[in-house]
């Protein structure tokens, strides 16, 4: 599917003009610079001297691509797999979704119908490859093209049809070959061997001989369930029942699969084209329709002022991003399963309302060195409380109560090499070792810090004052002397 710039009635012809090697061209043109016989890449100032009257606006890529990207949140409404084809065109997999529109034929006339109402002059094909689709979309009448159809359609259109680069369609037209039809009748492999491989593949790729996957542009949602509407809506209020209601539909589909989401998205799609996305996270696999309405209605709440309704939205669809297998709760003899749903209801609350870094939780990281064994990560990723107490291995009472992110620099005397300090100096102030023991040797992450990556051994320190201290010395005796840190202290 592609399109262009629809003429404007009683104005001079509009183009859009940019810098291309070091010189204006144009590089968008509507339909009355096209019967001009203006064309694509040609120089502005020559266009101005065809037709002096022209209207030329200056090129925004960026601008562009963003109206791009909108137009492919927009078609979403018909299928998930949307991708980008060039700067003026997207690439739609309907497969399986053709029956839910009334077939091919109308739903690629609603397409159209739809953005012509947006005001887009669109183009578009519906055929068994995507490059056969692509060639008859913006070199060919359009529609819906059978696969026994193919060659027959793509005989008569001229070789950029085949989305050959520009030097090759050069070398090619000054052999004589200008339309596709004029490849179909040579033989491959003097064609490959003049031409490179590229010829041959999209020709394959253009007659479905040859798969070409397209790339979607957002990943496809595990479930998904939508509501069109009769009428438009307007109200958060009505948004948020409607929301309700989904979740409800959503919920058999969990059950069906045995599945909890993690991630959902809530998109609501306006009349004139325009597409919110909201997102909400949970701490555990959720399927709850009230929890699930509860989250996105703290995320209406957060995205109140940012949420313009317009004329209405027509379209609201629940998505499924990530979900974990969903673990049944044991009742209670109360009946009830909810022993940590109310933290974990005030977690994804808080979260949808507040962000994802609102709340953090310690979890425990893969690392043998003890400042490297735990980490902060927000609570929704981090799981329920269940979750994170059996994350984390149970509390050693020779580990310190209080771990400092850093080892800090001490000084320390130790009478024999491999023994514990009987004197050392930290944070300016002398202290006398009553008791000691140790060590415990802790070598280094060879895969991190490398190979010669000295090893520590710990030592738990009891000065004359009765504080307890969480030492260890860096390195060995040898060539170089060792250091000392101070790593935490004992309650």
């Amino acid at each position: 599917m592609s399109w262009r710039l629809t003429g404007r009635p009683e104005a001079p012809p509009l183009v859009c003009a940019g810098r291309v090697q070091n010189a204006m061209r144009l590089t968008a043109l509507d339909e009355a610079a096209e019967a001009l016989g203006l064309k694509p890449m040609q120089g502005l100032a020559e266009a101005k001297a065809i037709w002096p009257p022209l209207d030329a606006a200056m090129a925004d890529e960026a601008a562009d691509a963003r109206f791009l990207a909108a137009i492919a949140d927009w078609c979403d409404r018909y299928t998930p797999l949307v991708a980008i084809d060039g700067r003026a065109g997207l690439f739609l997999d309907i497969t399986g979704c053709a029956h839910l529109f009334g077939g091919e034929d109308a739903l690629l006339q609603d397409v159209l119908a739809r953005l012509k109402q947006l005001g887009l002059d669109a183009r578009g094909a519906i055929a068994a490859s995507p490059g056969l689709s692509c060639a008859i979309a913006r070199h060919g009448g359009g529609g819906v093209i059978g696969v026994e159809e193919a060659e027959a359609a793509l005989t008569p259109l001229p070789l950029d049809a085949l989305r050959l680069p520009p030097d090759t369609v050069a070398r090619l037209a000054r052999l004589g070959l200008r339309q596709v039809g004029d490849l179909l009748a040579l033989p491959r492999a003097p064609l490959t061997r003049r031409f490179g491989p590229d010829v041959v593949l999209r020709l394959d790729q253009a007659l479905g001989q040859e798969d070409e996957p397209i790339s979607p542009r957002r990943p496809l949602a595990r479930l998904s369930v939508e509501r069109k509407l009769a009428e438009p809506v307007t109200g958060e209020e009505d948004l948020m029942a409607l929301s309700a209601k989904l979740a409800v539909a959503l919920k058999p589909q969990l059950e069906t699969h045995g599945l909890g989401g993690r991630l959902f998205e809530l998109l609501l799609f306006r009349v004139d084209g325009q597409v919110f996305r909201l997102h909400a996270g949970a701490s555990s696999p959720l399927r709850e329709p009230k929890r699930i309405a509860a989250l996105f209605s703290e995320r209406f709440q957060a995205v109140h002022d940012d949420l313009d309704a317009g004329f209405g939205f027509e379209l609201l669809r629940l998505n499924v991003l990530h979900a974990d297998t969903f673990a049944g709760a044991q009742q209670d003899f109360s009946g009830s399963s909810d022993g940590a749903a109310s933290l974990d209801a005030f977690i994804d609350q808080t979260v949808a309302r507040f962000g994802a870094d609102c709340l953090l939780l310690p979890v425990a990281h893969e690392s043998h060195l003890p400042e490297r064994a735990g980490l902060l990560r927000p609570a929704f990723q981090a799981g329920t409380t269940q979750a994170v107490s059996q994350n984390h291995a149970p509390l050693r009472l020779e580990r310190p109560f209080r771990l400092f992110a850093r080892p800090e620099l001490m000084e320390a005397i130790a009478p024999v090499p491999d023994g514990p300090p009987i004197l050392f100096r930290w944070r300016r102030t002398q202290h006398q070792v009553r008791r000691a023991e140790g060590p415990e040797r802790i070598g280094a992450e060879w895969w991190v810090d490398g190979e010669a990556a000295p090893p520590r051994d710990y030592f738990r320190i009891e000065d004359e004052a009765g504080r307890r201290y969480w030492l260890f010395r860096e390195g060995l005796y040898g060539e170089t002397p060792p250091r000392w840190f101070m790593h935490g202290v004992f309650a």
